[in-house]
This record gives structure tokens, C-alpha cells and sequence, in this order.
């Protein structure tokens, strides 16, 4: 029986942590840590398939976690990396990052590129196939015993794929973007990589990491490894976590610690392909990571960045300065103007899913804002907004609000949208995009969404706001209700403005309803 693409996603949404398997983890008590048994499982499944960490250190891998900013710190290495293809010094890159937006395909890629839905496919079933026919010992992996029949879960699942992958096309340099933490992720089996990186850390995920910042940077930390180099970027906004760091250095025994602040490695003026001021301290982190794979693998001196005698990065190579300007990343501080069919719309787009990067997010669309000042003065200007998953949704709606809708009336919003992450309006999700991770119930009855309506309402009543609210099923219909604003008498002759943010999971369904890509 021929297996296809499509067979592929039906088999792997299989595999996703359902809304009740994430209720019933919750109430296994604090004396289970199924985050250690997690972490034990990729061991295991790894096994079964017939690799050893250590055969994955000829992938030369570079690991990097954080809070925000670490997708970006990937993607700017990546580009920078892409620049010493052309002399042989790498031969091909591949790229694990979570989460996809429009394909799951997205989050395995060569050379820049998601790999093909013929490869995905190929190599899908080889992994399905082989942990099919074998088995775990009860004796010799107690902890597994309940997982003998059973396929890893959906992240585990594509982590080992990525693994399985990478080693099949002959990637001599890989990076792997932590999903959750990092003492218990499932890409910490890494035995040797090249260089680990940190990004800013923030509160996030807490019921996995911990509600406190040393408890977040004591797992983050856990990619450190022995006689491995480790950079951290700054950490601004939490210092004390600075300690905990230096300390976690030390128990792991990494062979060198740098902590970097961004004026000290990006001469000024460097220009970048992603926007935000804040892209700059991942740009910062991406230049040390990438100067210092590039230097295990035997890189000439005059192809790495120049220090003056403080140690400051004055001059970078023309490969790096062309991989951080030509870097590409969807869906972050993303703009999309011109688009056919929706020409009069200027569509600000940003994945910010936490207190932080939603500081940051809204800075970036403020700023935005401000250098169009007179000339968007009479300008439509539009939310649309989702965060399905997160337990502090208020709060991330409360921050951006207080960001965007306090102070200068000229950044209030005049229309403010609520939608689930349901792709279309006949309510079917691309296959790509299917989530089981959400209470279908609360999806159905559109509960967060009216809740995160009735706080911006609040909001605007106590700051004399009346931003008109608008809650729909889908993006779809959202889409489609901007797009008949934006046509109607009252804005003929003036653009519309609209913020996409909240969630990637929200900002990739709304770019596959803007391209018109159903299944």
C-alpha cells in the first residue's frame, strides 16, 4: 500500500498529548517526576532505532534554549553558518525548531529549507516502522515498561525523526532549538555539541520549569555540557539568574562560560534581517555561537570576528554580516504589506506567547507605528488576537493593553478580535495544524475568547477606551471581517493597520488563510 504525505500527518497527529493526557499528567502529584522518565524515553526509543548519542556528535551540534529569542538565535546562526558552505568547511545544515507554522515540515530543515514532503514521508515510516517491530526490556527499562506499545508523543516523536534524518542526509552541522526548558527536553540527549547557547530568560511554562527564575535557569541549563563551551546573552531583565547560571556552569563542567551583552559583540550599524531592537541581543548570541562551532570545525582566524584589546568585537567578517542581514524567520515581527486581494491592509505579525516577548512584540509594532506617525494618523488600526494554551492569557492580553493602549491615544486600537485557531470557517484545521492539546468544549463555546473580550472591555472602561470587540470561531472569518473594514465607505481612502499576536499556533493558521493554502 503506496504511504502518502497526508498518511504521514493523519499518523503523527495520532501521537499528540491530548487535552486529557495533559489533565491526567497534572494530577500525578509532585512525587512523579514524569519529566525524568520523559527524558529517559528518548534514550530509549533512540536505541530502538539503532543509534547511540554518541553517533550524533558527527552531526557537530550546536544547542541552544531560552525563553525569547531562542527560534531567532537559531535562525540567525543557521544564515551565518549558510555563508561558509560555498568554501567547504560545511557541507550541509540542519535545523530542528518547534513549533511550525504553517508545516510540520518547517521544523526539520537543510540548508535552510523544510525538507520535502517525498523525504519527510520516506523517512517518517522508516522511524514508525522500526518502532513497531521492536520492543522495550521491562528488566533492563523498568520505567518504559508502560510504554512498550506505544509511539513517543508528538514532540519526542519529531525530535527523533529530526535526529534520524540529519543522520541519513549527511548533515556535518546541526542546530537544535530546545522545545521546553532543557534539562528534560527531549533534544537533551546530545552527548558532545559544539557550543551551547542561552537567550533571555523569562517566567514561562512553570508547571514544567518552576515558578521562580533561579528554578527556569537551573533547567535551561541543563543542555550545559562537560568540557562543552556555553554562551549566555545578557540577562537583563532577571540578573539574579546570572548566579544560578555560573553555578550550573561549574557542576556541569563546561570548558568555557561566557556571559555577552550585545554592545560588546555587534558593532553598530550591522544590519539585521529581522525586525526589533531586541533582535539585536539574539543576533549578539548568534554571532558567539556561530564564531565558535565555526572554530571547532578549523575555521581560519580571517574568517572569524576581530577583537580589539577589551575584548570587544570591532570588525565582523563580510559571511557573518551577510548571514545576520539575510536572515528569514515567518512570523516574527513579521510585515506584510501589498498583499493581492488584501492591498489595503498592512498586516504586523508576531508569535509573542509570553510577558516578556509580548513587551518586546508591541514595543516593535509601537515603533512601527511611530514611523509612519502623520501619515497613518487616520489609519484603521486592528488586533487580532488568540493564546489558547497558556493558563495566563488575561495576563498576556492585560501586558499588551497596558503596551499599546494606555498613554497616546494614537496607539489605541479601534477594532480589537478574538478567534480561536480553527483555520476556516467551515470549522476544519489544515492537517498540519490540528492541536488536541486545547479542551475541545472550551473551543466550542468560544470560552477563552469571550473571557479575553470581557478583560479588554474592563481595561477599556478603566483607561476610557472603546476599542468595538468582536469575537469569531475561526481566522477565517476573522480574516474576512478586516478585510470587509478595510473596503467599506467609512475607510475608502485609508489603510488598515492589524496586529496578529498572542501565539505562533494563531500566526500560523493566519498566514495559511492569507495565502489561501487548504489542504
Amino acid at each position: 500500500m503506496k504511504r502518502t504525505y497526508k498518511d504521514a500527518i493523519s499518523a503523527l497527529n495520532t501521537l499528540q498529548s491530548n487535552f486529557a493526557s495533559i489533565e491526567a499528567f497534572k494530577k500525578l502529584g509532585p512525587n512523579v517526576n514524569r519529566n525524568e522518565l520523559s527524558i529517559l524515553e528518548v534514550y530509549e526509543y533512540t536505541r530502538r532505532l539503532g543509534y547511540s548519542p554518541k553517533d550524533f556528535n558527527r552531526l557537530n551540534i550546536i544547542h541552544i534554549t531560552g525563553t525569547k529569542g531562542k527560534g531567532s538565535t537559531c535562525a540567525f546562526t543557521e544564515s551565518i553558518l549558510k555563508q561558509y558552505q560555498a568554501d567547504g568547511l560545511i557541507k550541509k545544515i540542519g535545523l530542528f525548531t518547534s513549533p511550525h507554522l504553517k508545516s510540520v515540515r518547517e521544523r526539520i530543515r537543510i540548508n535552510g529549507a523544510p525538507i520535502t514532503e517525498l523525504k519527510f514521508t520516506k523517512y517518517f515510516f522508516e522511524v514508525w516502522d522500526k518502532l513497531s517491530s521492536t520492543t522495550s526490556s521491562p528488566h533492563e527499562f523498568p520505567t518504559l515498561q508502560p510504554c512498550e506499545t506505544v509511539k513517543p508523543m508528538y514532540f519526542k516523536y519529531l525530535t527523533i525523526l529530526s535526529f534520524h534524518v540529519f543522520m541519513q542526509e549527511g548533515v556535518d552541522s546541526a542546530i537544535y532549538e530546545v522545545g521546553v526548558g532543557g534539562e528534560y527536553d527531549s533534544t537533551n540527549i546530545i552527548d558532545k555539541p559544539t557550543v551551547t547557547g542561552i537567550s533571555s530568560l523569562g517566567i514561562d511554562h512553570t508547571f514544567m520549569l518552576g515558578n521562580t527564575i533561579e528554578s527556569i535557569a537551573w533547567n535551561k541549563t541543563g543542555i550545559f555540557k562537560s568540557g562543552c563551551p556555553a554562551i549566555v546573552s545578557d540577562q537583563l531583565e532577571f540578573p539574579s539568574s546570572i548566579e544560578v547560571i555560573k553555578s550550573r556552569a561549574q557542576e556541569k563542567n563546561v570548558s568555557s562560560l561566557e556571559i555577552i551583552s550585545q554592545q560588546d559583540v555587534l558593532p553598530e550599524g550591522v544590519p539585521l534581517g529581522l525586525a526589533g531592537e531586541f533582535q539585536k541581543q539574539n543576533a549578539a548570541l548568534a554571532v558567539k555561537v556561530a564564531e565558535a562551532h565555526l572554530k571547532k570545525l578549523g575555521a581560519p582566524d580571517s574568517d572569524l570576528p576581530k577583537y580589539n584589546d577589551q575584548g570587544i568585537i570591532e570588525e565582523l567578517p563580510e559571511k557573518f554580516t551577510e548571514g545576520l542581514a539575510n536572515v528569514d524567520w515567518d512570523g516574527r515581527c513579521q510585515i506584510i504589506q501589498n498583499k493581492p486581494g488584501y492591498e489595503k491592509i498592512n498586516w504586523y505579525i508576531d508569535g509573542a506567547h509570553t510577558l516578556e516577548s509580548i513587551n518586546v512584540s508591541s514595543k516593535w509594532f509601537k515603533d512601527e507605528q511611530a514611523k509612519k506617525a502623520t501619515a497613518c494618523s487616520k489609519n484603521l488600526r486592528i488586533l487580532l488576537f488568540n493564546q489558547q494554551s497558556r493558563e495566563n492569557a488575561d495576563a498576556l492580553l492585560t501586558r499588551l493593553y497596558e503596551n499599546t493602549s494606555t498613554g497616546d491615544s494614537e496607539f489605541r486600537f479601534d477594532h480589537v478580535i478574538f478567534t480561536t485557531n480553527i483555520t476556516w470557517s467551515d470549522g476544519k484545521y489544515n492537517s498540519d495544524l490540528i492541536s488536541l492539546n486545547n479542551s475541545q468544549e472550551l473551543i466550542d463555546k468560544l470560552v477563552i475568547q469571550k473571557g479575553l473580550a470581557q478583560t479588554w472591555a474592563d481595561l477599556d472602561a478603566k483607561n476610557k477606551n472603546n476599542s468595538r470587540k468582536h469575537i469569531f470561531h475561526d481566522i477565517e472569518t476573522g480574516v474576512n471581517f478586516i478585510k470587509s473594514l478595510s473596503t467599506s465607505n467609512d475607510h475608502i481612502n485609508s489603510e488598515v493597520d492589524v496586529f496578529v499576536c498572542g501565539s505562533l499556533h494563531l500566526v500560523g493558521g493566519f498566514l495559511v488563510v492569507l495565502d489561501n493554502e487548504r489542504d
